[in-house]
């Protein structure tokens, strides 16, 4: 006697999707059925265990290598730990609800196993199964699949559990029936083709960041009279972009204030920090963020409250270079500065107060600026080439920077 062997059930993984042209589809899946999908890439880069790995492990590893680059030898191999510490944080609850990771972009190298009707008529919703062993590889969003591996793997490592991974579900389009070559030219496209944001203008979105917190608070707190109205100088700032143009109604760009911030928190040292993120445990030692706001608020308050005239005018105050110069010699104002002469609020404003701010080659060239034959100024060398000679300027009126800006 002989039993009939069925024909129609095909088993593997399983996954509801809504197709958006005919060969990609997206989805959701549970944390655990990503794991079991891709394999973690930093151990498919380990040879010693890649030896002992299973066939369809090593095939996994062989195909992975034709579209993606190795992890030990990029940056992002390096963001890894990082990557995963940010998702913990998430998913505990520590960062609210202003945290995100975006989809994961998978490849599998063939077809699915089999692809149900649609589960709701005219919905497009339906199911696909993907047969075991089948090599799918994250072409985009890796780094992101190496955190998930490595957060799984030693979940008290980060402060979470497994019962808190287990729950998670991430977002996912997948491409499928595609040669290597379509592979690796959406590879190229995801990695080259967009157009990255400027660094220091992601940082101004950043609100755990330090310095666009108390950016923000002194935007806020400055009242200035502007077209015969007392607003917020805050409106005045534009958040949006990295440098103002001529029919842009703002005065300053909130990057280049956050500028002023950080070197008036850090002194010199904030200029090598003008481009990076700055989270509480980078104050000053023995600062705390709460005291950090209690003297920076009032003392950059006023300090923009004096010289707005020369943001309302366009005049060089508004140039990132500038800012981290009046930043450093604010720095001195502060209880926490080290080095140089101290000074107190009155001492500061009483220095800046004989400046010329006026975007002129005869106060700026060479020292925050480069002018060229006609005398236009070019404020493009920033805050980390020019700001320590600008604070010398300031802090230093009888020096040849100092007389030049102030005109004497």
């Amino acid at each position: 006697m002989t039993i009939t062997m069925p024909t129609t059930t095909v088993e593997g993984i399983q996954l509801t999707v809504t197709p958006f042209r005919p060969d990609a589809v997206i989805g959701t899946m549970g944390l655990p059925t990503l794991l079991q999908l891709v394999p973690s890439p930093r151990g498919e880069e380990d040879k010693r265990a890649l030896k002992y790995a299973s066939g369809a492990v090593r095939r996994h590893a062989e195909v992975r290598g034709l579209v993606q680059r190795m992890l030990k030898t990029s940056q992002k191999g390096r963001n890894v730990s990082s990557y995963a510490s940010y998702i913990a944080a998430g998913i505990g609850g520590g960062h609210g609800a202003a945290w995100s990771t975006p989809p994961i972009t998978l490849w599998l190298d063939g077809q699915p196993g089999a692809v149900s009707e649609e589960l709701i008529a005219g919905s497009g919703i339906r199911t696909i199964t993907v047969l075991p062993g089948a090599p799918v590889v994250a072409i985009d969003g890796e780094t992101q699949v190496a955190a998930w591996h490595e957060l799984f793997d030693n979940p008290e490592r980060f402060g979470t559990t497994y019962e808190k991974l287990s729950s998670v579900r991430l977002p996912f389009e997948l491409y499928f029936g595609l040669s290597v070559e379509d592979a690796r030219q959406i590879f190229y496209d995801r990695n080259v083709e967009g157009v990255p944001v400027a660094k220091n203008l992601a940082m101004s979105m950043d609100q755990r960041d330090i310095g666009t917190q108390l950016a923000h608070r002194v935007a806020a707190t400055v009242k200035v009279e502007h077209d015969g109205k007392i607003i917020p100088f805050g409106k005045l700032v534009q958040s949006r972009k990295r440098q103002l143009t001529k029919a842009d109604p703002e005065v300053v760009t909130l990057s280049a204030l956050r500028v002023l911030v950080i070197t008036a928190l850090h002194g010199r040292g904030g200029l090598g920090l003008s481009s990076a993120t700055v989270h509480e445990g980078e104050l000053p030692e023995g600062v705390s963020a709460e005291q950090a706001e209690r003297e920076l608020v009032p003392l950059l308050s006023q300090l923009i409250g004096q010289l707005f005239p020369h943001f309302e005018a366009r005049d060089a105050v508004s140039a990132p270079a500038v800012l981290a110069g009046l930043g450093i010699a604010a720095h001195q104002a502060t209880s926490w500065a080290s080095g140089g002469t101290r000074l107190n609020t009155e001492e500061l404003l009483r220095l800046v107060e004989p400046v010329r701010f006026e975007r002129e080659a005869r106060y700026w060239d060479g020292v925050a600026a480069s002018a060229n034959a006609a005398g236009t100024l070019n404020f493009g060398g920033g805050a980390k080439d020019s700001g320590g000679r600008v604070a010398d300027a300031l802090l230093g009126p009888d020096t040849d920077y100092g007389r030049k800006v102030r005109g004497w």
